[in-house]
């Protein structure tokens, strides 16, 4: 199969759609990182999502809507408390998991009675949506496993040869995958994968908000999961990522500069001093530019031939939660700590 990169252009759009509608898979640009897009209704073509990616089937896939008068349309039930967020916080990067309507495959939900659906920002995603006239499940446009894309190269890298198309929208904005949610109940927002709609940015629309153990920790192998991101080992580059749990900057350093070998990174904040004689990259002070510079720093990380790379702990609240879950992921939740 050969894979056409296409541009955001009407015209380029308007094909891409078409390709949705036929069955084919187009990977598109979203305000976080790119998705790789299927109509989520067609069986035969949210199993080739699958296929492409190497995705295991019991992990489920996120639902973009082009605007959220379509909730209904793929949840058998819209809360309350749901309709209030999604007049906040669509469109954006927000997924909210709902009973899913019977015509909505169990493909595309997992094997779950429940799906995620979200309404993306990207004015690119927006038009395709509207184009396509269908929801179009998407998971990052990614070999499994691998740092999300946040440019058309990146999936391009992955998936050449793999699917129809690439739209090409630019680099994304975000950089790390929505906040996905559930409800306990109608006052209670459970996060299931952290995001850039952070947890004290849902506290004033619900009673409680609380984040899911799967955020910290690694799942067992049996466990049924409702969002992607919570069970297997995601977002890793080749090189070995390492986070450093250290109580300053001295103490990374001289832990680092100890154990370090030929070959080895440091990924560091924008702030942080020079390690003399290690080879390093840096990704930010702040949760919010962590995130856009994450997975692109792990494929340069790679494209420089890294063997290990030592991480400077990002905090574990606001959007900086996402960073530190994508980190732990990538790392298979080995940690150094001083």
């Amino acid at each position: 199969m050969r894979t056409k990169l296409l541009h955001d252009t009407e015209e380029d759009i308007a094909l891409a759609a078409a390709l949705l509608q036929k069955g084919e898979i187009v990977a598109f640009p979203t305000e976080t990182v790119y998705g790789l897009g299927a109509d989520a209704r067609q069986e035969d073509a949210v199993h080739a999502i699958f296929a492409a990616k190497g995705r295991p089937a019991d992990n489920p896939l996120i639902v973009h809507i082009a605007s959220a008068d379509m909730l209904p349309e793929i949840a058998a039930d819209v809360p309350e408390i749901a309709w209030k967020l999604a007049q906040v916080f669509f469109p954006g990067p927000l997924t909210m998991v709902l009973p899913k309507r019977p015509d909505i495959p169990y493909v595309t939900s997992g094997g779950l009675d429940t799906v995620g659906i979200r309404m993306p920002s990207h004015p690119t995603a927006n038009a395709l949506l509207k184009a396509a006239g269908c929801p179009v499940a998407a998971p990052s446009a990614n070999r499994s496993g691998r740092p999300s894309p946040t440019t058309a190269a990146h999936v391009m890298a992955d998936m050449d040869g793999r699917i129809a198309a690439v739209l090409d929208g630019g680099a994304c904005e975000g950089g790390v995958e929505s906040t996905v949610i559930c409800f306990d109940d109608p006052e209670t927002i459970h996060i299931l994968r952290p995001g850039l709609v952070s947890a004290e940015m849902l506290a004033p629309y619900a009673g409680k908000v609380y984040v899911d153990r799967a955020v910290y920790s690694q799942l067992s192998p049996e466990a049924k999961v409702a969002s992607p991101g919570m069970k297997y080992r995601h977002y890793a580059p080749h090189a070995k990522i390492l986070p450093v749990d250290a109580p300053d900057f001295a103490s990374f350093s001289a832990w680092v500069t100890t154990h370090a070998q030929t070959g080895d990174y440091v990924l560091l904040f924008d702030s942080d001093p020079v390690i003399e004689n290690i080879p390093t990259m840096r990704y930010g002070d702040d949760g919010r530019t962590q995130a856009h510079l994450l997975f692109r720093r792990f494929r340069e990380l790679d494209e420089a031939g890294a063997h290990t790379v030592y991480v400077r702990m990002p905090e574990q609240t606001g959007t900086s939660l996402s960073v530190y879950n994508r980190l732990m992921r990538a790392a298979g939740f080995e940690v150094i700590t001083l």
